[in-house]
């Protein structure tokens, strides 16, 4: 059974914003229900779509499928505080970038902030089909490379867990705490005009 939550409980906006912004958080309870394929293509469309320098398109997405020989090397990757969850998921992708530009082979020093705005796009639609998908950092980035055969000259980004979502009960104690939309910081702690002038 999903899990609806109540966002306006744990989040307001300071100044209006678009409602799927606010609506995208990062759940762990998935049913472990199969995610169509055309569902997931749906995710990578709207990724294509994100802004780059010189519309270099740095990113690059692979994907796994729950079931298939894909997975398990993809789940392999986990730390384990991370497969206790993802097992329930329905595909795992992994976000990697290329580091220089194409035309020129310069050094591309926005390579990773671009494949950042392709996942937040990915991240954005998923909310919109009413999916789980969750973003990771926590995975063995040089076992990626080997196992996924990464050229040399491309860098793992992240890791995302994609499924639909279910009740927080079938979390652990711990994670279930947890499971609700996390809160930002103010305006005034990020944001000033002119110069540099925050605590931290």
């Amino acid at each position: 059974m999903n899990q609806k939550i109540d966002i306006q409980k744990y989040r307001s906006t300071e100044h209006p914003v678009i409602d799927v912004i606010l609506r995208r958080w990062s759940p762990r309870a998935m049913s472990g229900e199969h995610v169509s394929r055309d569902n997931i293509m749906t995710l990578f469309e709207a990724a294509r779509w994100a802004p780059s320098s010189y519309n270099e398109q740095e990113w690059r997405f692979l994907w796994a499928e729950k079931g298939t020989p894909y997975w398990d090397d993809f789940f392999s990757l986990l730390v384990p505080a991370n497969q206790a969850w993802c097992c329930n998921g329905s595909h795992l992708i992994a976000l990697i970038y290329k580091e220089s530009f194409t035309s020129s082979g310069a050094h591309n020093a926005v390579a990773q902030l671009d494949s950042g705005a392709a996942m937040q796009n990915l991240l954005l639609q998923a909310t919109e089909l009413d999916l789980v998908a969750h973003p990771m950092g926590g995975f063995d980035r040089q076992k990626a490379i080997d196992i996924l055969e990464v050229p040399q000259g491309f860098s793992m980004a992240a890791m995302i867990v994609v499924g639909k979502p279910a009740s927080a009960d079938i979390l652990s104690d711990e994670l279930r705490e947890i499971e609700v939309p996390s809160d930002r910081k103010k305006l005034s702690e990020i944001v000033s005009e002119g110069r540099f002038s925050f605590d931290s």
